[in-house]
């Protein structure tokens, strides 16, 4: 007896470890805190969000169209489908320019390969007697080809992407009015569309409205409002509107969820860093120059098959406009952040504003006027949100 108390004692009588963990019997003891991991909380997490400044932007534009153009039809569907395709058509190219942005690259050829490429798929099927799904396979394999030269002489080179696209921004301005003039003779290529038309590939996979069935269905229960002649007022849901959705899902979800996506982020935040823990810094920047010529083409063959005809001044300015829109949502200049989800803000609020505002009192020519003060008060917003939330204020 006096055995078992003495070791009782002794038992009692041990220090405990100053690192002892508390928890209660049954926690798991086999997972230390780690030090380096803090607990961030929900207002500091949301004011890391790239996409914050530009879903605010959007907020305050519906605010005001709502306002000043409630009553005007804007919001009405045959309205919304107006500005939703204008802001489909930029958002194509914003996710491009956004993610070659968040890369640390910029191409201001983009506008001028959209005018391209509507001249490469309309001059071989036009005097050619190309098959219309020929010639777009062709515009887009020589769109993706030039993005491709881009990408490759900015990595061989070393000099600034902003040179060596503008360069092409000029070359492709000036084929393509070559090629307008000497096949055409004049500076638009006119019935690609009836030819389009009598393609069933390129017809259904670009050209008109989807789900028109689901639409003349809900005009005749009357969901939306119908024609005198019975139709419903918007035909279908214009095709434009799903490949934004298509292309805009698929770069978020690779930018976000992927191995790759973490590689965008690396080199453009610092590519000598990023090249010596073995990303491939080459491979992932000619990617996305690739990537934003694909986008590009996308726009010139659905712009193309809406219009009918091929333009030599088709994409004019539409790099800055899809810089602009990466910008408002969120996307750095300097690179190593941003967001598709912002991007997509940022081209629907250009959307909303082109056409809203021939839809109120105002004047259409204070357009670029608003434009340009929303970048300016974008990317004061960002740069303060950012500081926000570097400093944790």
């Amino acid at each position: 007896m006096s055995t078992t108390t003495s070791d009782m004692a002794m038992t009692l009588a041990k220090p405990i470890p100053s690192n002892a963990s508390m928890k209660p019997p049954g926690a798991d003891q086999s997972a230390p805190s780690d030090e380096r991991v803090r607990r961030i909380s929900p207002w500091r997490a949301l004011l890391n969000r790239p996409e914050l400044g530009s879903i605010a932007a959007t907020v305050l534009v519906f605010i005001f169209f709502g306002v000043f153009a409630g009553d005007s039809g804007m919001f009405n569907l045959d309205g919304i489908m107006n500005w939703s395709q204008v802001a489909a058509y930029l958002g194509i190219i914003a996710v491009g320019a956004c993610l070659l942005m968040i890369a640390g690259e910029f191409d201001l050829s983009l506008g001028s390969m959209i005018g391209f490429a509507g001249m490469m798929m309309a001059v071989p099927s036009m005097f050619f007697g190309w098959p219309m799904w020929l010639a777009v396979l062709f515009a887009f394999g020589g769109c993706m080809a030039l993005g491709w030269l881009n990408g490759y002489l900015v990595m061989r080179t070393k000099l600034p992407s902003f040179i060596v696209t503008l360069a092409f921004m000029f070359i492709l301005r000036g084929l393509t009015i070559v090629l307008s003039t000497q096949f055409a003779g004049s500076t638009i290529v006119s019935g690609v569309g009836d030819k389009i038309a009598q393609d069933p590939i390129t017809h259904a996979l670009f050209q008109g409205t989807a789900l028109q069935g689901l639409f003349t269905w809900m005009a005749h229960a009357g969901i939306i409002d119908k024609l005198p002649s019975g139709e419903p007022v918007v035909a279908g849901l214009p095709k434009v509107l799903l490949w934004w959705a298509l292309v805009a899902c698929g770069a978020g979800f690779v930018l976000s969820k992927t191995r790759f996506g973490n590689w965008i982020f690396t080199v453009g935040g610092d590519a000598n860093a990023a090249k010596n823990v073995g990303v491939p810094v080459r491979r992932v920047k000619i990617s996305l120059f690739v990537l934003t010529a694909f986008c590009a083409c996308l726009f010139a063959v659905l712009q193309v098959s809406d219009v009918g005809s091929a333009a030599s001044d088709r994409g004019l300015q539409k790099e800055f406009e899809a810089i602009i829109a990466a910008v408002i949502g969120g996307a750095l200049l300097t690179g190593g952040y941003g967001s598709v989800l912002g991007a997509c803000f940022g081209a629907l609020i250009f959307g909303v504003v082109q056409i809203g505002i021939s839809y109120t009192n105002v004047n259409s020519d204070w357009y670029r006027v608003v434009l340009g003060a929303m970048l300016l008060l974008a990317v004061l917003f960002n740069h303060y949100i950012r500081s926000r939330a570097t400093t944790g204020k």
